[in-house]
């Protein structure tokens, strides 16, 4: 019996530790819940099932919008004529009239805030000659972003049969949008605006952006069949987490949805910052100075429960030697981190300068130079 007893905890210490109670208030059917940095998965419910989007496709448009500034190709305050076609989308918009011109930096504001469907297609045409080129360009890169459960029909959201994506998918566009242009958050995180000279007034459709600490964005979006979506976004002491909700029954259990989900985020997870202990010098052979002070090639932080921030360790590995000459940057070794005995990271311990490789008279002055100390 002492033995089956033995055995039966044995096999209970195997078994996977409960995760955190999961956000009880998430009424929506599909959810997700994303770290920004690192793109890990902290919460999902029923995350890859196929949905329309409605307006939250702009996500997607916003993100090509902001490639093309940060290349080059376009500029904030390029100006934008607004088609036949770009006024005749209906649904949320700004009324452009025909032949209209607004900057860049106006349409992308009025897209952020008021989600204008007229503006985003605009932009479209203005960036790719068309709409239908350019949402040839938001599969594209949905397929590059690894979007496999995404198929955009156009760059607004409006109903169209096949026009669908997955909460996951939104919370990788939405990762790649805030990580890599952070400049969108200026307008993202407008509560209320104007245009056109201040004639014309904006409040943004996202009240989570009014009234939820740190809320960065993103976007909203709802038609008849679609019904209430969110992808949110929010940072508190330097983590900013994505919270998609799809397919919501009403507007307000997409919002308490999606603060649900950030709640959990930050009362459990945090990025920590992590310091590896004194690192010893490497020593140079033949080298313009005897040693070499080796550094880390990168700041180091992880996402980590709360709940097991007392069993971080590093681990460090180093060259007891090295021969000159050492280039800048060179790899002397490797700092690993580890999570509660498991490894989550590793980063290079490198030098951070060039070290020459003595000249024969420099070998010989460093003989002679020793010579004379051991004589004394």
């Amino acid at each position: 019996m002492k033995r089956i007893t033995a055995l039966a905890l044995a096999l209970l210490c195997l078994l996977p530790l409960p995760a955190h109670a999961a956000p009880a208030q998430v009424t929506a059917p599909s959810a997700i819940l994303m770290e920004k940095t690192t793109g890990k998965v902290l919460y999902e419910q029923d995350a890859e099932t196929q949905y329309e989007p409605a307006s939250v496709t702009k996500v997607m448009t916003l993100l090509l919008v902001m490639e093309a500034i940060d290349s080059g190709s376009l500029g904030w305050d390029d100006m934008v004529t607004a088609s036949t076609h770009a006024i005749s989308m209906g649904g949320s918009q700004i009324w452009l009239k025909e032949n209209e011109q607004m900057t860049v930096r106006d349409m992308v504001k009025a897209v952020t805030v008021v989600s204008a469907n007229d503006c985003a297609v605009a932009l479209a045409e203005h960036i790719a000659g068309s709409e239908d080129a350019f949402v040839e360009r938001m599969n594209q890169r949905a397929r590059e972003l690894g979007m496999n459960h995404t198929t955009f029909v156009n760059c607004t959201g409006l109903p169209t049969p096949g026009h669908l994506t997955c909460a996951y998918d939104i919370a990788r566009m939405s990762r790649e949008l805030i990580l890599n242009h952070p400049a969108i958050r200026e307008y993202t995180t407008i509560w209320m605006d104007t245009l056109r000279d201040g004639t014309f007034q904006l409040s943004n459709t996202n009240r989570l952006i009014f009234y939820y600490e740190g809320a960065t964005g993103l976007k909203t979006g709802f038609t008849d069949t679609a019904l209430y979506c969110l992808s949110a976004t929010a940072e508190r002491d330097g983590m900013e987490l994505i919270a998609v909700v799809m397919h919501a029954p009403t507007s307000n259990d997409r919002f308490e949805s999606c603060k649900a989900l950030l709640n959990y985020g930050f009362a459990n997870y945090a990025i920590t910052p992590v310091y590896p202990e004194a690192i010893p010098p490497v020593e140079v052979i033949l080298g313009g100075q005897d040693t070499v002070q080796p550094v880390t090639a990168r700041e180091c932080s992880i996402l980590l429960e709360k709940a097991k921030a007392g069993t971080v360790t590093t681990q460090m590995e180093l060259a007891p030697q090295v021969e000159a000459p050492v280039e800048a940057g060179q790899k002397l070794g490797e700092l690993r981190v580890l999570v509660d005995g498991r490894q989550v990271d590793a980063i290079d311990l490198i030098a951070p300068q060039e070290v020459p490789r003595l000249s024969i008279g420099g070998i010989f002055k460093r003989f002679l130079d020793t010579l004379f100390l051991q004589e004394g």
